[in-house]
């Protein structure tokens, strides 16, 4: 059986024309513990009123930012997960997640209420 590929063919006049290509996608690169700031906050919208703490504003690869998460989840000892660029832990851990980022280099403050 044929492998099957996403390509689309593009018609195009311009003699210059190069299709886009998928395996030149650029890397994220993850900025270091120190240059990040993350933003912890308390959010219950959407949820049926249970509390989440959320962790957003990282900036890197999403792998980093999985590791990230399961180590804050696994540290608190409660579920979460990471979608969308932004940690959810169940539970309101702002306080013990901040100490933990800052344990680990990060600039992160507590926002909302």
């Amino acid at each position: 059986m044929a492998k099957k590929t996403n390509q689309r063919i593009v018609y195009s006049t311009n003699p210059d024309f190069i299709p886009y290509d998928d395996s030149d996608e650029l890397e994220v690169n993850t900025l270091p513990p120190q240059q990040q700031k993350l933003i912890i906050s308390l959010d219950k919208k959407q949820r049926k009123g249970k509390k989440v703490t959320l962790i957003t504003n990282f900036i890197g690869a999403d792998e980093n930012l999985k590791a990230l998460g399961k180590t804050l989840k696994s540290k608190c000892g409660v579920g979460g997960s990471v979608k969308n660029g932004e940690i959810l832990i169940q539970g309101d851990f702002r306080q013990k997640v901040k100490e933990l980022l800052e344990k680990a280099d990060y600039k992160c403050k507590i926002s909302g209420g």
